[in-house]
């Protein structure tokens, strides 16, 4: 949907890639649902060149690197494009964790990680993932971990346990959040990110985990991963030691503008899947579902709420691209619960619906529902969020 944060080169792009996920991605998604996702990876490659071919790839990323380099308002948008369909973003090659683990490459990685790690991922040769998560400890409070990163001469000495750890299926290597300096008086200033090949010796990833009755594979699972003594060398550190929660915080940031559009393409989708089947669905002769006043208010209720989600979003991804991500902190934190209620609504209408369809995988609905709960949690559950953004506005009525 062309908004009018619209640019000319996003109404130039935006009707072609539509085309592109309306007629050659959404009729892939049976085979998705039913199919093991490496069945389905020839002709994700194969798409994926064609992304390639017609210069989409890795929209966010500068062009220098070999994205498009559009803004984050300008990716916001078709962020919300491909959310419409569960292997969107995975073509364009900028799919959680990998995008945020690119710009944050980019930006605090050397030189010597950049060519080793950085390169092939943005070619899409290779796929990480990112290892923040430890069962033992609420991830609502991300200072607080035991995993250790302890200096062994030139070499970390990682040892820990993970578990929600995205993608790490298949992916060439971690970025690992560690413990590195335990006596600094701060505890934001305790962690490092250092970044841990899949294949070097103690990284064992225990299983996938199953979310809902289901263990996923590949590109779409999460892992239990631990770190036994895994050995890298101390210049795998991403940026300065201890500044490992700094740098989560500068990747989380542009992160939650990527999925909150991301929702609201989702969103779009299951209201159109809801209008459509309500259209089609007959109670008795003459007498379609799309009569029901319930049905009518779900409509008009999820219209009003996805719009309002996408204005909050799109506001927030220009304050970033105009003042910065500190000076839109509030605004991160608004849209982070606002959009997760928002998608956990209109996801549960879009299959109360549907009926006893909309539980089933003959439909994307069950899939999202099973997979999109988890909005409301990760990044910050809805409940932190609103409790920063309360502390931050009261502020300003104790001074």
């Amino acid at each position: 949907m062309i908004s009018l944060f619209a640019t000319d080169r996003l109404t130039h792009l935006y009707p072609s890639i539509q085309v592109f996920i309306t007629e050659q991605v959404i009729p892939l998604e049976r085979e998705f649902l039913s199919l093991p996702f490496g069945e389905l990876l020839p002709k994700l490659d194969a798409l994926r060149e064609q992304v390639k071919q017609k210069g989409w790839w890795a929209p966010p990323l500068p062009e220098s690197e070999g994205g498009m380099g559009l803004s984050l308002t300008e990716f916001a948008q078709l962020s919300e494009l491909m959310g419409r369909t569960p292997l969107g973003h995975y073509l364009f090659n900028c799919q959680a964790p990998d995008i945020g683990n690119m710009e944050l490459m980019l930006s605090h990685a050397s030189e010597a990680l950049q060519e080793q790690f950085l390169e092939p991922l943005i070619q899409g040769e290779t796929r990480s993932c990112f290892s923040m998560t430890e069962p033992e400890f609420a991830g609502s409070n991300p200072t607080r971990m035991a995993t250790t990163a302890i200096r062994d001469g030139d070499d970390y000495v990682i040892s820990g346990h993970k578990w929600f750890t995205t993608a790490a299926d298949g992916a060439q290597f971690a970025v690992v959040m560690a413990i590195t300096n335990p006596d600094a008086t701060s505890p934001y200033e305790r962690a490092s990110m250092i970044v841990v090949p899949t294949d070097t010796p103690g990284f064992d990833r225990v299983r996938n985990i199953s979310v809902m009755g289901e263990s996923g594979e590949g590109y779409h699972s999460h892992a239990e991963i631990k770190y036994e003594k895994c050995r890298v060398p101390v210049s795998y550190r991403i940026g300065p030691e201890g500044k490992g929660f700094m740098l989560a915080q500068e990747r989380l940031g542009p992160g939650r503008i990527h999925h909150c559009m991301r929702w609201i393409g989702i969103a779009e989708r299951a209201l159109e899947m809801m209008c459509q089947y309500a259209i089609r669905r007959e109670l008795k002769d003459g007498r379609p579902l799309a009569n029901m006043q319930t049905i009518q208010n779900w409509i008009a209720e999820s219209r009003a709420e996805i719009d309002a989600s996408r204005l909050l979003v799109l506001h927030t991804a220009r304050k970033i691209d105009e003042e910065g991500q500190k000076a839109a902190r509030q605004q991160i934190s608004t849209i982070k619960f606002y959009v997760a209620g928002m998608l956990d609504r209109v996801l549960d209408r879009a299959v109360q619906s549907h009926g006893a369809l909309g539980i089933t995988d003959d439909t994307v609905l069950a899939y999202w529902y099973r997979h999109e709960r988890a909005a409301r949690i990760y990044d910050g559950p809805d409940e932190v969020h609103k409790s920063v953004l309360a502390r931050d506005i009261l502020k300003s009525y104790q001074e």
